[in-house]
Order: structure tokens, then C-alpha cells, then sequence
């Protein structure tokens, strides 16, 4: 990777950390929700303890660090290093500027969907990277290690003890919501996460297979694959196309699949993740 791509590669994983303490010191802190997350057990522990929630967000950050690369190893990289210090430092440094920071909204539960949007799209940012915001992720893979946990029941698992630290110090209705607001969290960042890259399976039966396959490989410049199904009905082999597109592509697809062959039959599923290796062209 050349230095103009690390350097762009630096500056977009910094651009979402930014996006996400924001999200915590404009609309988490000032409503005093415990959305599962290092900086909600944060603002729950600055009842007790007489620090800033930057500095105990630091500290359990770096705790959490010195736990992981003891226990786990250093799988996380130094991505989750990097994004583990620096949100602390940009919440201390909104601290300073924004020092007496109310509620924008005057609404708990509309500040709890505002930071559940602006988090999401940065944590999104994050994931797209291959980095996290660290905390909550490096107690999720010590539970997937050592309680082989999946390790998205895990990150729930470790949001909602979180959230439900929230009765140490608020009322019911904060607990709940805390508790509302990482399940939902959970939704909407799955959203953004798998929305920048899902694909469509299209499963193509049609008397114009040879046209639809050579406009697959020719003119969208994607694979397919052909199978041989037997139908139920007359027992009559066919011939299916099977190929994966993006959203654009797949448009473009339908569009030619309803002029060449309105009567085609096909199927169509989401795919989250496709691993493979690029034809060279």
C-alpha cells in the first residue's frame, strides 16, 4: 500500500472515531442514558467517581487494552489501539470547547435515537476499515475465547449488562430506555454495516438463458453459475442461472430479464458477504 493510501486509510478510520465521540458527548452524555457501549458505563461510573467521563472513558479503555493483549493476544491490531485512545482524547477535547453541554433536543428518548443514527455511522466507518471502537469488542472476543460465545451474542451480551448498570444511579425509565437504546443500536448498526455492502443472489429460470447468461458475463462483467434442476411437475431437466450482483447491477438485470423474458422465473435473496478473488480483466 502506498503512503497516499495509508495516509487516506489514517485520516477515514480518525473521521469516524470523531463521528462517534460526538455522538457520545452531544446526545449519550447530556441525556445520561448507558446505551452499551465503554463510554455508557462511563457516564454511570462519573457518579461515583470524581473524574471527567473523558478521562474514565480512558481508563477503562486502556484497562481493557492491557486485558486484551494479555489474554486475546494482539488480534484486534493496532487499529483498535489507535481508536481506543483517540476517542477518549476528542471527547476530552469537546469537553473543553463545549464545557457546559446541555441536551440539544431536550428529550431523552430523541437524544438516544440522534445518537444511535451518528454512532452507528461511525462505528460503520469503523467496521468498513477492518478497525472498532474497542471497550465492549475486546470483552466480546474474551467471551467468544474463552466461553466460545458467538461473538455478536456476546457484544449484546456485554451492551446490556452495561445498560443495566444505568439502576446504580437513574430511575426505571432510564434503565429501560438504556436498555431500548442498545438493542436498537444493535439494528441500526447492523444497517449500516452490511447495507454499504449487500448483494442480491438471482436465481434465473428462462426459455433465454443464452441471451441472459451472455449479458451477465458480457455487458455487467459478473460470473454466474449453472445448474440443472429437475422439475416437479413434468420432471423436465432445465438449465438455472445463479449469479450475484450488486445494487446497481441488479437493476440493470431486471430491466433486461423483463424486455428479454417476461415469463422468466426468478428468485431473488440478500447476500451480506462475498468472499472471493477478482478476474483480472
Amino acid at each position: 500500500m502506498n503512503p497516499k493510501k495509508i495516509l487516506s486509510e489514517w485520516f477515514i478510520i480518525t473521521f469516524g472515531t470523531v463521528i462517534a465521540a460526538s455522538a457520545v458527548f452531544f446526545f449519550l452524555i447530556p441525556s445520561h442514558l448507558a446505551v452499551g457501549s465503554i463510554s455508557g458505563l462511563a457516564i454511570i461510573l462519573a457518579n461515583f467517581i470524581p473524574l471527567k467521563i473523558s478521562a474514565i472513558t480512558m481508563g477503562l479503555n486502556v484497562a481493557l487494552l492491557v486485558v486484551g493483549l494479555l489474554l486475546i493476544g494482539r488480534d484486534f491490531g493496532i487499529k483498535t489501539i489507535y481508536t481506543s485512545v483517540l476517542m477518549p482524547v476528542v471527547l476530552a477535547v469537546l469537553e473543553i470547547l463545549f464545557p457546559d453541554m446541555q441536551s440539544i433536543m431536550g428529550d431523552v428518548f430523541l437524544d438516544m435515537l440522534l445518537y444511535i443514527f451518528t454512532v452507528s455511522i461511525g462505528l460503520a466507518i469503523l467496521f468498513n476499515r477492518n478497525a472498532s471502537s474497542g471497550g465492549l469488542d475486546i470483552i466480546a472476543k474474551l467471551l467468544n475465547k474463552y466461553l466460545r460465545m458467538d461473538l455478536g451474542k456476546a457484544m449484546s451480551l456485554a451492551g446490556i449488562c452495561t445498560a443495566l448498570t444505568a439502576a446504580l444511579v437513574y430511575d426505571a425509565k432510564t434503565v429501560l430506555l438504556s436498555i431500548l437504546g442498545t438493542y436498537l443500536n444493535g439494528i441500526v448498526l447492523d444497517h449500516f454495516i452490511f447495507g454499504f455492502n449487500i448483494k442480491r443472489r438471482v436465481c434465473i429460470l428462462s426459455n433465454k438463458e443464452a441471451d441472459i447468461e451472455a449479458f451477465i458475463l458480457h455487458t455487467l462483467h459478473s460470473g454466474a453459475t449453472i445448474y440443472e434442476p429437475v422439475g416437479a411437475y413434468d420432471h423436465q431437466i432445465r438449465r438455472e442461472i445463479i449469479t450475484i450482483v450488486d445494487k446497481n447491477e441488479y437493476i440493470q438485470l431486471m430491466n433486461y430479464i423483463s424486455k428479454t423474458d417476461p415469463s422468466a422465473f426468478v428468485t431473488v435473496y440478500n447476500v451480506n458477504e462475498v468472499f472471493y478473488r477478482p478476474k483480472i480483466r
